[in-house]
């Protein structure tokens, strides 16, 4: 038991700050508790994740790793990124977003007119992030071998002049998702610059992850709120919150039903990451009628037929089957 405390105080010594005093209050009930391969419900066995960042990872839901992703990884994202932007590179399928704000505003050339990068799977040189091999090991320890990426972003939070739009309301992934289970569902999200509350890091509520999916909704917020930025219309405000301040290329790994959002951004720069969400190949689709999921389905039906010029009766699990792509594995199922 001794050794079990004494492993865990030294990965404390590998994770931020912000993070490590919630695992300094795990008991040694806990870390007996967990020695039993059949406490794990949130983890798999692949020989990456140590039992303390299992521990972690059941108890709270997310773990970060720190420079996972390599400077000159990051810096060819950034890279395609601003050639995108240029309108240098035309991507099928991807979806250029705007903050609010500057939509509301003059238009403004290259990034500084982007707020998102959504859907690039047919992007080779992003996409390289969906496949890294260190990524990847992570990603297998929830989903098991079989791996699909569902869902890419590239985030360009604009600096925010008092308008408060470049917030994201407190939410769950799960609620984007028409598949299950949810615990073979993970999304990785590396900071492509320092990432800390001024710029508006990602904050998390620990633990959330073990409850279930609640309402969504668009937030009634002054200034208005970005397209599909949906926010949890009841949860406990006075709950533990951690800011995951980032250094460039540390990477997060969290759980679809943990409750997170991010401030805005106080700075004159822009925050960037990319992200991925993973699924097991094993995963399948539901029918979200008559669940809290309705109105997300009726708002991706409308896009998607925008997007791709069909009837607005395109099948919400439709659109996400036409996203995914095996990164790892057999597509055996979703």
């Amino acid at each position: 038991m001794f050794r079990a405390a004494d492993r865990l105080r030294v990965v404390l010594n590998h994770l931020d700050p912000p993070t490590a005093h919630i695992v300094a209050s795990s008991t040694s009930a806990q870390i007996a508790s967990y020695s039993h391969p059949q406490s794990l419900r949130y983890t798999l066995d692949n020989d990456v994740l140590s039992p303390e960042q299992k521990l972690f990872y059941e108890e709270n839901g997310f773990i970060l790793i720190k420079n996972l992703v390599s400077e000159d990884d990051i810096a060819r994202f950034r890279g395609e990124f601003e050639r995108i932007c240029k309108g240098e590179v035309h991507i099928p399928g991807l979806v250029v977003m705007r903050d609010v704000a500057i939509a509301k505003s003059e238009f403004v050339k290259d990034q500084k007119a982007v707020s998102k990068l959504q859907d690039f799977q047919e992007d080779p040189e992003l996409f390289r992030y969906c496949s890294l091999p260190q990524i990847l090991k992570y990603v297998e320890a929830f989903t098991g071998p079989n791996i699909m990426a569902m869902h890419t972003m590239l985030i360009n939070k604009p600096p925010d002049a008092g308008k408060k739009t470049s917030r994201h309301p407190m939410h769950q992934d799960l609620h984007y998702f028409p598949f299950r289970p949810a615990d073979k569902i993970v999304c990785s999200w590396t900071a492509m610059e320092k990432v800390d509350r001024r710029n508006g890091c990602l904050v998390v509520l620990p633990g959330t992850h073990k409850g279930t999916l609640k309402e969504h909704d668009y937030p009634d917020w002054e200034g208005g709120v970005n397209k599909m930025y949906h926010g949890i219309r009841d949860y406990d405000p006075q709950h533990l919150r951690v800011h995951l301040e980032m250094e460039k290329g540390d990477t997060v790994f969290f759980h679809p039903l943990l409750i997170h959002g991010s401030g805005m951004n106080s700075t004159q720069g822009f925050r960037k990451a990319i992200s991925c969400h993973y699924a097991s190949a094993d995963c399948y689709y539901i029918d979200v009628k008559g669940t809290t999921q309705e109105n997300i389905e009726k708002e991706v039906q409308e896009i998607a037929a925008r997007k791709y010029a069909m009837e607005d009766s395109i099948k919400f699990q439709d659109a996400w089957a036409f996203r995914g792509r095996l990164v790892h594995g057999e597509r055996t199922s979703l």
